[in-house]
């Protein structure tokens, strides 16, 4: 006698999603009738998403002997996937809500070191609304930006420009502005202000990382017949700052930058007359495609400080009085 072939189906393909609950209802309910009741569905709907199951997978998976829904041995096997495919989606289901509801998630931001100091007060500001957030920002060439922005490797980035290109949008942050550091012993320590040619003469130390501010001060400083006397390039911002106050040289950097050592009396401000009108620094963000629950809070927050002109940090509003005042 020819033994019969068994037709074998994809499990993977067919399975449906409601048929898995019906399944574990009547597990858990030990009963048809009360797996319905518990899903708000007719019993006869229960029984059929059941033979669906059953057909798909080829096997029976309760004992039609039993009244209290005894599983075969294929329905064990089928309730444990059942319950992690289930768990899973539940699981999912959450994780999307969290986010929606910024209990989750994460916001990339690209700055140049200088621009950091111009994100802090927006992201303490943030944190204190949505701590469970992670901020990530990335350091970024200042130049580099609005193409990492564009190809969608950043959410925001933070700029000294507003960008012309149309997928890109921009919130002003604040303003800042260049200003000389020198050592408190420094001639230039007791000056009002200094012209950029005062300057230049002076030995100076520069960032390594060439950016378009940098380069509008080497250019601005040629033009006025004094080239940069640059003796020295460093590769961050706390290095150049601490090769001054040891003597090493002067600087030209965004005042936020130095706020805690001008408080200290480590490093003197001197406004350098054709660079010290503010700058203003913007957050860059795309058009399209639409941002993450966070970066659209962010961005609100972003945007309602920039439409109420919040108040700068004490620390800030501070150093700059006294040095109006001066």
């Amino acid at each position: 006698m020819p033994r019969r072939k068994r037709t074998t189906t994809s499990v993977s393909e067919n399975l449906d999603f409601t048929e898995l609950q019906a399944f574990l209802a009547v597990i858990a309910e030990r009963s048809f009738s009360r797996a319905a009741a518990q899903m708000h569905r007719t019993q006869p709907a229960v029984s059929y998403a059941v033979k669906r199951l059953e057909a798909k997978v080829g096997e029976r998976l309760f004992q039609r002997s039993s009244n209290n829904g005894a599983l075969t041995q294929a329905g064990e096997v089928l309730r444990e996937y059942a319950e992690r495919l289930v768990g899973l989606a539940e699981e999912a289901r959450l994780s999307v809500r969290e986010l929606r509801d910024l209990q989750r998630g994460r916001i990339l931001l690209g700055a140049n070191e200088a621009s950091i100091a111009m994100l802090m007060p927006l992201i303490a500001s943030f944190r204190a609304e949505s701590p469970n957030i992670l901020i990530d920002v990335r350091r970024v060439h200042a130049r580099h930006i609005l193409s990492e922005l564009l190809r969608g490797y950043l959410e925001f980035g933070v700029t000294t420009f507003p960008p012309r290109e149309r997928r890109l949008r921009s919130v002003p942050l604040g303003s800042d502005e260049l200003t000389a550091l020198v050592y408190p012993s420094h001639p230039f320590a007791s000056r009002d202000k200094l012209s950029i040619a005062e300057w230049a003469r002076e030995p100076i130390i520069i960032p390594n990382d060439p950016s378009p501010a940098r380069e509008r001060v080497m250019q601005l400083a040629e033009s006025r017949g004094t080239p940069v006397n640059v003796q020295m390039a460093l590769p961050t911002l706390e290095s150049i700052k601490l090769a001054v106050t040891m003597g090493l040289g002067i600087t030209l950097l965004p005042r936020r930058c130095a706020v805690s050592e001008i408080e200290s009396g480590q490093l003197t401000a001197v406004p350098v007359v054709e660079v010290q009108a503010p700058h203003p620094v913007y957050l860059v963000y795309r058009r399209t495609p639409a941002l993450s629950y966070a970066g659209s809070a962010f961005l609100a927050l972003a945007s309602d400080a920039a439409r109420r002109k919040a108040p700068l940090p004490d620390a800030v509003r501070a150093t700059r009085s006294r040095s109006t005042s001066s």
